[in-house]
């Protein structure tokens, strides 16, 4: 059998279109090019970032993060952290400074995990035309109330958690279920 001579000059393109195709992705890769919920070190290698539906998803951004949201086109940054919780820096006047909105919806332990909140994040939400970023220190909480949200808007359980798990719903799936459980 003779071995197939591959033209470079096609295989590097091609190669390329591999790498961002979901089969193949790595997580960094997949996760800044296809989810809800996106890779902070990945958003800052790459230099840009797109909502999916509006909002995008993630665990604490740093400075550099954030003046990507911001040269992307993003209008807001919701942050679900609670004040006892450490950013590593003045994450308010990074915000503004960058002229982005900065809004305060603090989660803060199992009770924060509510249809009420996943209420609010919609109305904050559908306040914007342009993109926004909903955070928490992992987006654990944001995927919580996406899938709150989701069954607010008449998902069954399972694709309410489908959606969570996109936008970074994990250790909270328990809650979320129960929450869901008991709506019922």
């Amino acid at each position: 059998m003779r071995p197939i001579k591959a033209n470079t000059m096609q295989f590097w393109p091609m190669l390329a279109v591999l790498l961002t195709t979901p089969a193949f992705a790595g997580d960094t890769v997949l996760s800044a090019v296809t989810s809800k919920k996106v890779d902070i070190a990945a958003v800052r290698e790459l230099g840009t970032v797109s909502a999916v539906d509006g909002m995008t998803a993630s665990g604490q951004p740093d400075a550099a993060a954030l003046a990507v949201f911001a040269d992307s086109g993003y209008a807001a940054v919701i942050d679900l952290r609670g004040p006892d919780e450490d950013r590593g820096f003045d994450e308010q006047a990074e915000v503004e400074d960058l002229g982005m909105d900065y809004i305060d919806l603090p989660v803060i332990g199992r009770d924060g995990i509510s249809f009420e909140n996943a209420r609010k994040l919609r109305e904050i939400l559908d306040r914007y035309d342009a993109p926004v970023l909903v955070h928490c220190g992992s987006s654990n909480r944001v995927g919580a109330l996406v899938a709150l949200g989701a069954s607010l808007e008449g998902a069954d359980d399972e694709a309410a958690v489908a959606a969570g798990r996109e936008a970074g719903l994990t250790r909270l799936e328990g809650v979320v279920r129960e929450r869901l459980t008991a709506e019922d």
